[in-house]
């Protein structure tokens, strides 16, 4: 994996901790002994053996009491791990701006948990339900729904561009997915096949009842065809913090977030469109999109802008339903330092701009301390926008393929 932004791939492929932070690997690595790979493979597998029992019973089973037990089940797990249980309130306590130890913040991240097994149980009640009803809890109107998302999805292909969907883990992305495919929308979401392949096969094969389609991440040809034909590829970004991200400013702090989005804009003239889909009182869901963001071209400071604009959207998103966010690991940096050298990183892509010199003007020595980006196939591998260990993205939303709660 190529160096991003000045950090190097070995920091972050192993999922290693630095200054605390134990940063999120973009997808697990191969172990080096047979044994263990052996070992891996063998629990994976029972792990799709014991998803595919527990989805058919609660198939079968009536959902509120399912889901009352599943929030009691997801809550003592949440108490009884400490590493989960500690990034969960930092998450929670930047969202409200509280510290940690704030007895607000503790509700918060407990009503996650409550909500994320409600979603979880939803997602594994969807195989015994006709296909169509996934489609059918979505709402179309609405100032930013669907509708609206298709006359822009309209505008765009007429100007000849595409789109390229940001989103995150809020509400349930699996409903938006298929209600998108319902409604004839061309979209993509580009997936990691590489990890954990029995389940990403048994929900690849769940989202095809419903005409959803998804990328494997290293298909790079068939990516860039979706956006050359005006397609809709969508891409997750919340896939918690990692040092050779883009810096940016998220609900107060600096974190990062991926390059990918903003280099495959510049490359294509995509527009980029911010889409959360949130679940409502009454069951229901509701999509919304945002404005488009457009990037300007491909100096350190327009990826950095239009990065910043990402941020600020899928921000206002999660403010107004944070117990929806379902992001398990560590989003921002531990320590002041690293935040520290996020804002001179930002700083120093401004600079670039000030002088004239793109992403590639730059000497090689230079690169990196200026935040040099990604091009080309490296844009993906180095977590430019790919999903991390087996979290894919289909349709316009992620999908979360690791057992519940990971």
């Amino acid at each position: 994996m190529a160096e991003a932004n000045g950090a190097s791939a070995s920091e972050g492929s192993e999922g290693g901790r630095r200054s605390g932070v134990a940063y999120a690997p973009h997808r697990r690595a191969a172990p080096k002994r047979r044994a263990v790979h052996l070992a891996r493979r063998t629990s994976e597998k029972a792990t799709v053996l014991a998803y595919r029992a527990t989805s058919w019973a609660l198939g079968h089973l009536p959902e509120r009491p399912v889901v009352a037990i599943a929030q009691c089940v997801f809550l003592a797990g949440y108490a009884a791990w400490p590493a989960k249980h500690r990034a969960i309130l930092a998450n929670a306590g930047h969202v409200l701006g509280l510290p940690a130890s704030d007895a607000r913040v503790g509700r918060l991240a407990r009503a996650t948990y409550r909500a994320y097994a409600r979603y979880v149980v939803g997602l594994m009640r969807l195989p015994a339900l006709p296909p169509d009803v996934p489609a059918r809890l979505v709402d179309a109107g609405g100032d930013r729904g669907l509708d609206s998302f298709r006359r822009l999805h309209e505008r765009l292909r007429d100007e000849g561009r595409a789109m390229i969907v940001v989103t995150l883990h809020i509400g349930s992305m699996e409903t938006l997915a298929a209600a998108m495919a319902s409604h004839g929308f061309p979209a993509y979401g580009v997936a990691d096949d590489s990890a954990f392949p029995e389940l990403y096969d048994l929900l690849a094969e769940q989202r095809r009842r419903w005409g959803v389609e998804v990328i494997a991440w290293r298909n790079l040809r068939e990516i860039h065809r979706v956006l050359r034909a005006q397609g809709i590829l969508a891409l997750l970004v919340d896939w918690g913090y990692r040092s050779d991200g883009i810096p940016v400013r998220f609900f107060g702090a600096w974190t990062t977030l991926p390059a990918g989005p903003a280099v495959l804009a510049a490359k294509t003239r995509a527009a980029i469109v911010p889409v959360v889909n949130r679940r409502g009182p009454d069951g229901r869901y509701h999509a919304e999109h945002g404005e488009p963001i457009e990037v300007d071209g491909g100096s350190p400071r327009d990826i950095q802008a239009a990065t910043q604009a990402v941020a600020d959207a899928l921000e206002a998103a999660i403010a107004i339903a944070p117990e929806q966010w379902y992001c398990f690991k560590p989003v921002w940096p531990e320590t002041d330092a690293e935040a520290e050298g996020l804002a001179r990183r930002a700083a120093g892509a401004q600079e670039d701009r000030r002088r004239g010199r793109g992403a590639r003007g730059a000497p090689p020595d230079e690169q990196g301390s200026r935040g040099r980006l990604p091009d080309g196939e490296s844009a993906l591998q180095a977590g430019a926008g790919e999903p991390t260990e087996a979290d894919p993205v289909a349709g316009v939303a992620p999908f979360e393929e690791e057992p519940a709660g990971a």
